[in-house]
């Protein structure tokens, strides 16, 4: 069963948000985002902090984030180097908070999970969601309220994908073992009871194969983070958004179960939204509509 009650929204609400998020995301200075922005300490938060063993490395908060080029979320700065992105600086500020050094190490989405049990990072920031079954393992703080686009080269004579039936017979791009992998499959269980054609998905994970795919005619659409959709759409004008899925998702700071550090981390979040960082932050990647007023430990998820 797939169900959320947590971020419902109207097509309407959900829609607007979108093409919202793509008009900003032209305005991106991508040179002027290379500078860091910086948060205070918040004693609130370092309080919250457990035993410095807890980290991987004392001092440090070690935060794994994505090793491809998928912005606003994270890509590499002029120097081809330093990542930058959302995901980045908002892992920068919970780091400034707890007064902590900052250590991101690049990963695959794949690995993120292995990578938290094993302590190979302290934290995960991969645009990861809050689900019911994720929470059986992890812990979380949200950062961001996010929601699932389709998208399709420009040219197609795709208008709308929002619903089940609507992706009947297509050929869809989408990343093994996301949410929006398990709405699709679960969309297309529902076409097949119905006697409407399968769904192809198509598995991609690197971002310049998966649009290099839509722009070929070899997938007829593309489903994936709508921050990532609106901002490929916007900056190189050979795509399109055309819809979204059925709710926004909570997308949190991942760490370990029970290791005690998400309450520091969201205390440090809350701290970076007082002081109004969190906002700057948000504005300057065009993310200002994914924006949260609270980050809270553990809400409800997404149920399958």
């Amino acid at each position: 069963m797939l169900r959320y009650s947590g971020i419902n929204l109207t097509g309407v609400a959900i829609a607007s948000a979108l093409f919202s998020l793509a008009a900003q995301a032209s305005a991106i200075d991508l040179l002027a985002n290379e500078r860091p922005v910086n948060a205070p300490v918040s004693a609130a938060a370092v309080a919250l902090l457990p035993s410095p063993n807890v980290l991987v490395t004392p001092g440090t908060l070690t935060v794994a984030t994505s090793s491809t080029n998928s912005p606003p979320l994270a890509l590499l700065a002029s120097d081809n180097q330093t990542r930058i992105g959302s995901d980045p600086d908002i892992a920068r500020l919970i780091a400034d908070g707890l007064g902590l050094k900052l250590k991101l190490v690049p990963a695959s989405w794949e690995e993120w999970p292995l990578g938290l049990t094993s302590r190979r990072y302290d934290v995960a920031m991969f645009n990861i969601a809050v689900t019911e079954e994720r929470k059986q393992r992890f812990d979380f703080a949200v950062y961001r309220a996010d929601n699932h686009a389709f998208v399709v080269k420009k040219s197609s004579a795709i208008t709308r994908i929002n619903q089940p039936a609507e992706i009947a017979g297509k050929r869809i791009i989408v990343a093994s073992g996301t949410n929006q992998e398990r709405i699709l499959l679960k969309w297309d269980e529902e076409n097949r009871a119905k006697g409407l054609p399968p769904v192809e998905p198509i598995y991609l994970t690197d971002d310049a194969s998966a649009t290099l795919s839509l722009l070929s005619g070899r997938a007829d659409a593309q489903f994936g983070p709508h921050s990532i959709a609106a901002y490929k759409a916007a900056l190189n004008g050979q795509t399109r958004l055309v819809g979204s899925g059925p709710f926004r998702a909570w997308v949190a700071v991942t760490t370990k179960k029970g290791n005690g550090l998400a309450a520091a981390l969201s205390a440090s979040l809350n701290s970076a939204i007082d002081s109004g960082r969190y906002a700057q932050v948000l504005a300057r990647w065009g993310e200002q509509d994914e924006a949260v007023k609270t980050s809270v430990i553990n809400p409800e998820g997404i149920h399958y």
